[in-house]
């Protein structure tokens, strides 16, 4: 199996690596997360025209036409530099969701306009009891003329705030728990009966509560089956996890990198700290750790469109465990290596390491994963 990069691959990794190491320096970076946004609207639309926001999305609507791999590799640079525009909500979760299963009419109006860096997407499908379990909505979507009336509460929407459009779980029958009676929807945030509340997570990023209050939606708004979209979300949170792996190789390689020159550079006794062979065995069980996840990522990029739902669920699990595992032990090593450095807001150590964390709990931590990896076999 050829594993290589193509050359329009190549060229796209070029392009991601190089920008953020131009243009988001770590001051940078912290400047936009104290901003009112969080974000750079500017940063937003060059991505588009460097076509990123399209790299994965179909031609027809705008899109290269690219696949989980084009993803994998801006993800990957991202990682590098703690990118925190919302291109995992828009583009992963929010597009590829549009992609798969919304009609001509969505794909139409939504597609295009997100390659183009004109709308923002915000998956809602978590709640305060779902404990990472996607069939347990209580979100209702009771019938009312020829739509829809959308009731409930969605919790940790990630860039939420600041999305044109919503991608809402909601029950239409059966109980909490049952798999079935599951539909999504579109809202727009600025309709009658939607409230949001937007703040700041541990990383640095984004999210929101969304509060639904007989929201009214269309028939029109439905995406994929009526009652059936439990498979949908399932796949949306696998992408997420692929991209999540390729994140966090990123950050795990910068972290590794930066404490092996940091600890060139320090001395202790006279000589540097890199000297020293049971600080060197760290070191190499952190590179271990960063290169196993890499493996994992790109297995996940290959297996992420896996036609087999249970395959698919078997390997991505496995892939979450391994990166939640590997990225506390990386940023745990880090810090402890960095001493007092470490545990500073000032230096950029410990915002890996809480990127690091987040992405352990996002979509499920390692102990939801096992259990899952386990029902998959």
């Amino acid at each position: 199996m050829d594993l290589s990069w193509s050359s329009e691959q190549q060229q796209l990794r070029d392009s991601v690596e190089r920008w953020v190491a131009q243009s988001y320096a770590f001051e940078t970076r912290r400047k936009l997360v104290a901003s009112e946004l969080g974000w750079s609207r500017d940063n937003w639309r060059q991505f588009a025209e460097l076509g990123w926001l399209g790299a994965a999305l179909p031609e027809d609507f705008g899109g290269i036409g690219g696949s989980a791999v084009e993803t994998l590799i801006v993800m990957e640079g991202f990682g590098r530099g703690l990118v925190v525009e919302p291109y995992l909500s828009t583009v992963v979760l929010g597009a590829n969701l549009i992609a798969a299963a919304g009609s001509a009419a969505q794909k139409d109006a939504l597609l295009g306009a997100v390659a183009e860096g004109k709308c923002l997407l915000a998956f809602a499908y978590a709640e305060p009891t779902s404990r990472y379990e996607p069939f347990n909505v209580q979100t209702r979507a009771a019938k009312k003329g020829g739509g829809y009336a959308l009731s409930g509460h969605k919790c940790v929407v990630l860039n939420g705030g600041g999305a044109d459009r919503l991608i809402v779980s909601a029950r239409d029958g059966g109980a909490v728990r049952d798999h079935g009676g599951i539909s999504l929807f579109l809202v727009d945030p600025k309709a009658k009966g939607v409230r949001l509340k937007s703040y700041p997570t541990v990383d640095g990023g984004r999210a929101a509560e969304v509060w639904l209050d007989e929201v009214a939606v269309g028939a029109a708004d439905a995406i994929g089956p009526i009652g059936g979209a439990l498979p949908l979300i399932e796949h949306a949170l696998d992408r997420g996890i692929a991209a999540l792996a390729a994140e966090a190789t990123g950050a795990m390689v910068v972290v590794h990198d930066t404490t092996l020159d940091y600890m060139k550079t320090r001395k202790q006794f006279g000589v540097a700290l890199s000297t020293f062979q049971a600080l060197q065995h760290r070191l190499v069980d952190m590179f271990i750790h960063c290169e196993e996840t890499r493996s994992m990522a790109l297995k996940a990029a290959l297996e992420v469109d896996n036609a087999d739902p249970q395959a698919r669920a078997r390997t991505l699990s496995a892939v979450k465990v391994q990166i939640g595992k590997a990225g506390r032990a990386v940023g745990q090593e880090a810090v402890q290596l960095h001493g007092g450095m470490g545990m500073t807001d000032e230096y950029k150590i410990g915002h890996y390491f809480k990127r690091l964390s987040l992405i352990d709990t996002l979509f499920g931590d390692v102990d939801y994963h096992l259990e899952r990896f386990a029902r998959a076999g």
